[in-house]
Formats: structure tokens, C-alpha cells, sequence
């Protein structure tokens, strides 16, 4: 492609600097006349924002052409502590705005929304990550967008809930029961995941990244992993490609089994959850067989994968797809024909295409809204550019919409566990099939910088990282999809009643953990 002026690539090369070191894609770092025409670009173009993120006295912001394929990170020196905003013509970067500034102290200076968002004001610190941290303020109560009208009332729900999902508060302004505005505040299980990785060695930060959100953990963890391998510009085994990608199906159809029972038992059609629960469970069971552990927590390293797959292993996973086929196909069919479950989810929470586009979204809540987007094919990465699936994609953005993309999702999920243990390249090490796995060593006294993106079952994270010449991690940042998937929550609720709340939420099921770092 031609680098002209009207590429991403083109504009970069000539407002900014190019950083060496940075791989796989590029780096530019650009004055304040760069990052102004960087924002008036954004504004006529279709660029999307995959990520922003700030340092002690820098702000970074990860793009895509979309149309093109072109995707590099633009920095921007900020020694006054200060920047433009990007949420004037990207509405997603607010909320990572707003973390910056917490974490770093760094103001984006046109801001439509200045609260804080990570911070509750009981760290004890104000901008803990800032060259110079500050002492910390009393904790004020949190200034929640009004709603006027005759009739409208709040209703707060959270940020403690029944059962045992994670706490996040919720203030929905209503008129009856028609939800008029909905509010989010998170935060409350922040765990200072950006802070607690500095100075780790790869393998020791690794750990920390597998627990940033446990249903995504093999996800993360390949993202840190390959951003880590390409800024240190390490090569893995071809064998270890392919077991992380069986592990990242085998994650994917575990978390959309247990997604669509869930939505269908908040439309109190219990059927489906304890079905489809149980088909959870035989994914869950396999993996821990094969890998030894349900969830394949710390598999995946940098380097390549903690052990092998177990001897018995391809058999085992061959006998589930085959008995996932067999069980779930009817069980699509008992949600196609319920009326009564039909009625509750179709029309329901729509996402409108425009607004998926506007933030950016990805996984199924992009995909059911016309957003077809998928890091496995576009950059791409192995093995998936040498495997066949296909990417559903609907338009109707409703919570019917998003139930059916996690419906193909599987049934494309089986077809690929199927051809990667076909296709798997070498043989299981050892007599046990587990030891020595195919690992190699990450180099040490070198340094370098690195970004991944990778298809999670909700949707692309980015993962950038930046390893200092020691070979620790000098700083890195782990963007969950939920970032740009929980403000269309809001959007879509609004025009439904209360009662359909959880299932719009579950819908949508946004990882509370992976975004509150």
C-alpha cells in the first residue's frame, strides 16, 4: 500500500517520529501540532481507537484502519501533565482518559467528563503511578449524571449483588418502569494490575496477567505473551502456537455454553442453563484432562506453553466436539421455537450499528450489531491465517442478535478444535505426553517494545508492553474488550423496562475485573 497522507501509516510517518524496537507494528511519537492533526483526522475518518493508555509524562494511543488493515500506536510527550482529549471524536477513549488520569495524573484537556472512574478515593495515594504520587484525598460521593422529567425516580442497584458476580454499581433513572438513563460506576475491584507488573520478569508478570480476568485467562495471557515475544523478538515452537490456540477455543466454547444458558435463564428459562451447563461442564472437565486445569490458568508463558497437551488428550477433545455437536444442535432448536423466550429477547437491548462503530466494539456485541471485526483474521495471527471459520455477523443488535453470534461462535469454535488437532505440528514430549514442554527462554539483558492483539471470547484485547533492558517489564497495559462494550450497555438498556436489565446485561456479560485493572 502507497504511505500516503490519507493512510494511517502516512499520516503518522509524517507528523511524528518513528521508535525503534517496536514491534510487530509501529511506533510514532509526535508533538502537540501532531496529536491535534491526529484528532482532526479522526474526525472525517473511520479509524478506530483499539487503546489508550499513559505514563508518568506520556500518553499513548493504539489505531486501526479498519478498511485497510493498518494498525500502530501514536505517543505523545506530556512533560506539563496535560493533552488534548480524543473523546471529542472518539467517544471510547473517555473512560481510559479518565483511568490515565487517576493512575498517572494526566489531564486530557477538553474532556467531556472529568470525574474520576478507578478511583473511589480510598487508595490512601492520588495517582499512584505518577512520577510523584500525591497523598490521598477523602473519598466524596460520586456525582451521578441528572435526569429532569415529571415522574422519573432512581432506583441504585449494587455495587453488592445477590449471588457471587463481581460488584458494580448501577443507577438507573426511570419513569415507571421505563428505564430513561442508565449509569455505571466500576472501579471496585481494582487491583493495581499496571502497578504490580513493574519490574516482574516476564514469567512472574505472566501469572499476574492470568488472573486479570479468570474467564479470559488463556486470552490474556497469549496477549501478554505474544507482546512480550515481540518486543524481545523471540520465536516460539510452531508445536506451542497451536496448543494456544486449542486452549483459546476450548475457553471460547466454555464461556459461550455457560452465556447463552444464562441469558435464557433470565428470561426464566431455567431448561437451557441446566443444559447448557452441563455441556460447560464437559469442556471444563476436558481441559483440566488435557491441561491440567479447568480454566488452563498459567499454561500459556511467554516463550510458549507450560506443558503440553496429555497424551490421551486429542482423543478426548475429538470424542467432546463430537458430543457437543450431538446435544447442543437440539437445544438451538428449543430456543428457536420458545415464543415465550423469543419474546423477551428479540428487540430487546438493541446496540444500534452506529454506536458499535462510534466505541469501537468488538466479540459479540460488535458482531451482532454489524461490526464484523475479528483479530484472528484482520491483522491476523497463527495458526488462524492456515485455519478455515467463518465470522457470523447480525445487525439487528439486539439481545437475540448477541445469543445467536455466540451460537455460530461455537459451532465454528468445534470445526477449529477439530483442525487444529489435525493439524497440529510435532508430537506430544515425553512418555506421560506432558513433559518437557515446547518452551524457550526469553533472552535476557535485552529489551524492546511490543503489542498483541488477540480474540478473546468477548471480543480483541490489547496488550502493549514495554520490557527495559534488565529484561524486567518497565511498564504495561492489558485493555480488556469490556472497556468499549460496557457504555453501549447504557445506550441499549435505555427505552426497555427494569425487569429486562439482567437480561441485557448478561447479554452483553462485560468483564468487571478485566476492566477495573
Amino acid at each position: 500500500m502507497e504511505k500516503g497522507e490519507d493512510t494511517l501509516f502516512g499520516l503518522l510517518a509524517r507528523i511524528g517520529r518513528l521508535v525503534p524496537e517496536h514491534r510487530p507494528w509501529t511506533r510514532h511519537v509526535t508533538d502537540r501540532a501532531g496529536w491535534l492533526t491526529l484528532i482532526e483526522r479522526l474526525g472525517v475518518g473511520d479509524w478506530s481507537l483499539l487503546g489508550l493508555w499513559g505514563e508518568p509524562a506520556a500518553v499513548h494511543a493504539a489505531l486501526r484502519a479498519d478498511s485497510a488493515g493498518e494498525v500502530a500506536v501514536v505517543s505523545l510527550p506530556c512533560p506539563e501533565g496535560c493533552f488534548p482529549s480524543l473523546s471529542i471524536v472518539r467517544p471510547a477513549a473517555i473512560r481510559l482518559e479518565r483511568a490515565a488520569c487517576d493512575l498517572f495524573g494526566l489531564t486530557a484537556e477538553g474532556i467531556t467528563d472529568e470525574r474520576p472512574w478507578l478511583d473511589h478515593g480510598h487508595w490512601g495515594v492520588r495517582h499512584p503511578l505518577a512520577a510523584k504520587p500525591e497523598p490521598g484525598a477523602t473519598a466524596a460521593p460520586y456525582p451521578f449524571l441528572r435526569s429532569e422529567g415529571q415522574g422519573l425516580h432512581q432506583i441504585p442497584v449494587g455495587p453488592v449483588h445477590a449471588g457471587i458476580i463481581e460488584p458494580g454499581h448501577f443507577r438507573f433513572t426511570a419513569n415507571g418502569e421505563t428505564v430513561v438513563r442508565l449509569e455505571k460506576r466500576l472501579g471496585y475491584v481494582h487491583k493495581g494490575i499496571e502497578g504490580l507488573m513493574r519490574g516482574k520478569t516476564p514469567p512472574d508478570a505472566a501469572r499476574i496477567v492470568a488472573r486479570l480476568s479468570g474467564d479470559s485467562t488463556v486470552a490474556h495471557s497469549i496477549a501478554f505473551a505474544q507482546a512480550v515475544e515481540a518486543a524481545l523478538g523471540v520465536a516460539i515452537p510452531p508445536r506451542a502456537v497451536w496448543l494456544r490456540a486449542l486452549m483459546a477455543e476450548l475457553e471460547r466454547v466454555a464461556n459461550h455454553l455457560g452465556d447463552i444458558g444464562a441469558v435464557c435463564n433470565d428470561a426464566a428459562f431455567s431448561f437451557m442453563l441446566a443444559e447448557l451447563g452441563q455441556l460447560r461442564e464437559l469442556v471444563l472437565r476436558a481441559a483440566d484432562s488435557c491441561f491440567g486445569h479447568r480454566l488452563m490458568m498459567d499454561r500459556v508463558l511467554p516463550g510458549g506453553v507450560a506443558l503440553d497437551i496429555a497424551e490421551t488428550g486429542p482423543k478426548r477433545l475429538f470424542d467432546l466436539t463430537a458430543e457437543l455437536r450431538r446435544r447442543f444442535a437440539p437445544l438451538v432448536a428449543v430456543y428457536d421455537g420458545k415464543a415465550s423466550l423469543q419474546d423477551r429477547t428479540l428487540s430487546t437491548g438493541v446496540a444500534t450499528t452506529g454506536l458499535a462503530a462510534r466505541f469501537g466494539a468488538g466479540g459479540f456485541v460488535g458482531r451482532a450489531s454489524g461490526r464484523g471485526l475479528d483479530a484472528r483474521k484482520t491483522p491476523g495471527y497463527a495458526p488462524y491465517t492456515d485455519l478455515e471459520f467463518e465470522v457470523p455477523v447480525l445487525t439487528e443488535g439486539d439481545v437475540n442478535a448477541r445469543l445467536w453470534i455466540r451460537i455460530r461462535e461455537v459451532e465454528q469454535s468445534l470445526s477449529l478444535i477439530d483442525q487444529i488437532l489435525r493439524r497440529m505440528p510435532g508430537v506430544p514430549r515425553g512418555p506421560d505426553g506432558i513433559t518437557p514442554p515446547p518452551l524457550v527462554p526469553m533472552p535476557t539483558g535485552k529489551g524492546g517494545e511490543g503489542m498483541a492483539l488477540v480474540e478473546s471470547f468477548r471480543g480483541e484485547i490489547l496488550t502493549w508492553v514495554r520490557v527495559d533492558g534488565d529484561g524486567t517489564i518497565g511498564r504495561c497495559h492489558p485493555r480488556d474488550p469490556s472497556w468499549f462494550q460496557w457504555p453501549l450497555l447504557e445506550a441499549a438498556i435505555e427505552g426497555n423496562i427494569v425487569a429486562d436489565f439482567p437480561l441485557c446485561n448478561k447479554s452483553f456479560n462485560c468483564s468487571y475485573a478485566g476492566h477495573d485493572l
